[in-house]
């Protein structure tokens, strides 16, 4: 493969932040290995030919993994950079939204890419250099009323890339934490469409706030997805990249509220998600 970077991204499928990944990487003449499940796989096929390899790749799956890992390995020898990208939304008020829903956004969104960076850092540890990009959010910082399982599931990225971070340094392999604002993709549409099983008990009259948290990441100002990657994409390849990346509409919100007193921020999501009306139970 030469000085040719060789880089694995999970979480691929067309209209998502990983689809951009791969044409942003392949614009930079990496050899990217596009994956995602197999049942969405069939979406990379219009990716670019030249510089992209499509593999099947479940995250939750320890044998899948592994021989998505082998397979890489196998045909480039080495892989430079793991961009852990995929993840699932979960929306719904904790005291009803079912556990098992709940435990599928830490086994994907958490687990999943703790999961990769295992099969990925002896193979790393031995080359003495690589590099695993982790994908956090402003809302791992900053957790929404009407999503908790999903804030909660980034918050323990957070915490696992910064231990991460300093743990691998003495093998030379970087940890970069991607902080990603409002970014448009299919994110919002597949939110909604989860929803549409649920009927809440306790919280019915909350129906339409729930399903406008939802849809909240896929406002008009949202970033550009493609916009977005590439600026990750610069980042990440530079010679001395940052230890974190923050990007996106309403990082500088979500800054100021991280900041701010709890009954301010608990004032302001009251507020934007109609939580100050009393239920009539």
């Amino acid at each position: 493969m030469g000085d040719q970077k060789v880089v694995l991204i999970t979480g691929c499928a067309k209209g998502g932040i990983g689809y951009e990944y791969c044409k942003a990487f392949a614009e930079q003449k990496c050899h990217v290995f596009a994956t995602d499940i197999p049942s969405r796989i069939h979406e990379l096929s219009d990716l670019p030919k030249e510089n992209v390899e499509s593999l099947e790749l479940d995250v939750t799956s320890d044998e899948s993994v592994k021989s998505a890992v082998a397979e890489v390995i196998k045909k480039c020898g080495k892989i430079d950079l793991l961009v852990n990208n995929a993840g699932i939304g979960s929306t719904g008020p904790l005291a009803e939204l079912p556990l098992e829903i709940v435990r599928k956004a830490y086994e994907v969104n958490a687990l999943g890419q703790l999961r990769m960076a295992q099969h990925v850092v002896p193979h790393m540890a031995s080359r003495g250099c690589g590099c695993i990009v982790n994908t956090g959010s402003v809302v791992g910082e900053v957790p929404t009323p009407w999503a908790g399982s999903y804030c909660s599931s980034k918050a323990s990225v957070h915490a696992m890339s910064d231990t991460l971070r300093v743990e691998l340094k003495p093998f030379g392999i970087d940890v970069i934490l991607v902080v990603p604002g409002a970014i448009r993709s299919n994110l919002g549409q597949a939110n909604v469409e989860r929803l549409k099983g649920y009927e809440w008990k306790l919280y019915k009259e909350f129906k339409d706030d729930i399903v406008e948290r939802a849809k909240a990441s896929q406002t008009g100002k949202a970033t550009d997805a493609t916009f977005f990657a590439r600026h990750v994409v610069k980042k990440v390849s530079s010679p001395k990249p940052p230890k974190q990346i923050v990007f996106g509409h309403m990082t500088c919100l979500f800054a100021l509220l991280s900041w701010s007193p709890l009954w301010v921020r608990d004032q302001f999501f009251s507020n934007r998600f109609n939580l100050n009306k009393k239920s009539k139970l």
